[in-house]
């Protein structure tokens, strides 16, 4: 009874890929599926838009000064 070592490795190769391919494939599939039921009852709320809103120039003169503070603090050690 002459057993071919190299055919019987593939196999086994193949067999176990096709098992750790099928995994994971049911994986990606079931965790798409319950992100869409998560996303269904559980939406993201939805941010309101201001037209007339747009970011001040003091708010951003303010937040440049406080970087510039933070850099000027941490070069003096």
């Amino acid at each position: 009874m002459e057993t071919n070592l190299v055919i019987e490795g593939l196999k086994f190769m193949v067999l176990g890929m096709g098992t750790v391919f099928l995994f994971l494939i049911i994986m990606i599939v079931s965790m798409n599926a319950m992100s869409g039921i998560i996303h269904k009852f559980f939406p993201e709320p939805q941010a309101r838009v201001d037209a007339t809103a747009s970011p001040k120039k003091e708010d951003n003169k303010k937040i440049v000064a406080a970087i510039t503070a933070a850099i000027a603090y941490h070069r003096q050690g």
